[in-house]
């Protein structure tokens, strides 16, 4: 565990090298959700390296929430999918990492371009479906934000993984109850998340997602779920900004960058544990 924890440490950094690089990006949802695609991309998901796009006799994963691509570059960089010095080049002309992640630049582990919020949850139930459709009894993971389920495509998609039984995908959302322009309590007023899904027939679980052996054992515990004839929904509670005192918690770190001060000052709190790239 104290190496799962190690890399989640060094993912952090990777974020904030990559977004202070480009004086751009999303730090805040990024940092808050490094210790869950550690967990899924180092210990939990069964998945391949060597990319490919059909990704048959594997888990799958889709990130719905596309803005905190540094945090799913960071993980795919360090568990092999390609050279972690590529994470340099985050957000630059004719980089592979754009803001948002996208396809048609075929950058290893990106199967779906999600720029645009809410429409993570109809594309991985495409996919679960075509699974069950081949035989292939691997899970299809995906993210999403919490912020994200104002929109109203989620809930059709929510409703439609009930009525066609797809058992074989885990989703999780990253509840942490900031979005760009505020509190989400503030913004829309999203109420209780978890008895949402579960009015909708959901099976739902609940973890601290900044604590990894939580994070491991719900997922874990999610795993054992799935073939139920139910989809599976994970409660993520999460500290936007984990890691950086001065951005947790602090919606303002949703979509900006750190000067040169607050660099300095965040790395100090981030120790190099695997090579910075």
């Amino acid at each position: 565990m104290a190496d799962l924890k190690a890399i989640a440490t060094q993912i952090r950094r990777d974020i904030i090298r990559m977004v202070h690089g480009a004086a751009s990006g999303h730090p805040g949802g990024s940092l808050g959700c490094a210790d869950f695609f550690t967990a899924l991309y180092f210990e939990v998901m069964q998945h391949n390296p060597h990319f490919t796009m059909d990704g048959k006799n594997e888990d799958i994963f889709f990130l719905s929430n596309g803005h905190i691509s540094p945090v799913f570059y960071s993980a795919l960089a360090r568990s092999g999918y390609f050279d972690i010095k590529e994470l340099s080049t985050f957000r630059k002309i004719n980089s592979r990492l754009q803001g948002h992640p996208t396809t048609h630049e075929h950058l290893p582990g990106v199967r779906v371009a999600s720029g645009s919020l809410g429409q993570g949850m109809s594309l991985a139930l495409g996919a679960a479906l075509s699974k069950k459709l081949n035989n292939d009894k691997n899970i299809v993971y995906s993210l999403h934000g919490d912020g994200e389920l104002e929109e109203g495509q989620n809930w059709e998609a929510i409703l439609f993984a009930v009525h066609h039984k797809v058992d074989n995908i885990i989703s999780t959302i990253d509840w942490n109850g900031q979005q760009i322009d505020g509190t989400t309590a503030s913004v829309a007023g999203l109420g209780d998340i978890r008895t949402k899904f579960e009015s909708f027939g959901w099976t739902t679980l609940a973890m601290n997602g900044n604590d990894m052996d939580e994070v491991i054992a719900t997922l874990n515990k999610a795993k054992s779920l799935t073939g139920n004839g139910k989809p599976i929904a994970i409660m993520m509670h999460t500290v936007m900004g984990k890691g950086v005192d001065f951005m947790e918690n602090d919606h303002n770190w949703h979509g900006s960058a750190p000067n040169d001060e607050q660099f300095k000052k965040a790395l100090a709190q981030l120790p190099e544990t695997l090579g910075d790239y």
